[in-house]
């Protein structure tokens, strides 16, 4: 997989943007391996393309999917996630879309990942399970700043620990929660891994993405980690389904 940390325009979401980001209509971003491709109709892209079907098939029921198809150096390893919150229906439309749109921007790359609001889907040559990715990750944020950096961003690190504490031992290693900062705003907060790594993994994964946010988005009123493991944002508006 090829890697990206910069942290340049392309990144920056406004906090209209962020809202239009719904379900699947446009990927959030998404990264084709470099180092291998395949040959059209080879024996690895039958195998990947029965993968994709097992992925989209298997996905939904639980909002987690994961496998391999094939054997030796034809073999592709694959996971698809959705949002802990998302419905079945949601879940199957995102993982649809995301297996399309992977296939076009990365047509004959071994490996790639892409994100979506509601999902993400990835696929190897190698295998992956129950490694932490940390090549694959990028960075959200809101253009709009607080008023007191210093307190928000305690209170941010102080509800996103939180969460991660209950993430890691839930089964959808997943959680959301809020956080009263002042009389008439809150903190929404959101962490999530995928579901093949383990418990200690799992938060390691998502106490590093923390300790990222002041990178990226140190002040702002909204910013998120997205990694190929695992992720965590936050708003000051609701962004999760109750």
């Amino acid at each position: 997989m090829s890697s990206s940390r910069l942290l340049s325009p392309l990144y920056l979401l406004s906090f209209s943007l962020l809202l239009q980001l719904v379900l699947a209509t446009n990927p959030l971003y998404h990264f084709c391996s470099s180092s291998e491709n395949f040959i059209p109709n080879s024996p690895y892209e039958m195998n990947l393309n029965k993968l994709m079907s097992y992925l989209y098939s298997k996905t939904p029921m639980t909002g987690f999917g994961s496998g391999s198809m094939g054997w030796s150096q034809n073999q592709a390893y694959g996971l698809a996630l959705c949002r802990g919150d998302v419905n079945m229906t949601d879940c199957r439309a995102c993982v649809a879309e995301a297996e399309t749109e992977i296939r076009k921007r990365c047509q004959f790359n071994k490996g790639a990942v892409i994100w979506y609001d509601y999902c993400q889907l990835k696929y190897s040559n190698l295998d992956f399970f129950g490694k932490i990715d940390n090549q694959n990750k990028f960075y959200m944020w809101n253009v709009r700043n607080v008023s007191d950096p210093s307190y928000f961003n305690q209170k941010t690190k102080e509800l996103l620990g939180k969460l991660a504490e209950e993430a890691y031992v839930s089964s959808k290693m997943f959680a959301t929660g809020e956080m009263q900062i002042e009389e008439s705003k809150k903190i929404y907060g959101l962490v999530q891994c995928t579901r093949d790594l383990s418990s200690v993994d799992c938060k390691k994964c998502i106490d590093g993405a923390i300790s990222e946010l002041p990178s990226c988005c140190d002040g702002k009123e909204g910013g998120r980690v997205v990694g190929g493991s695992c992720k965590v944002g936050y708003e000051i508006y609701p962004f999760v389904h109750a």
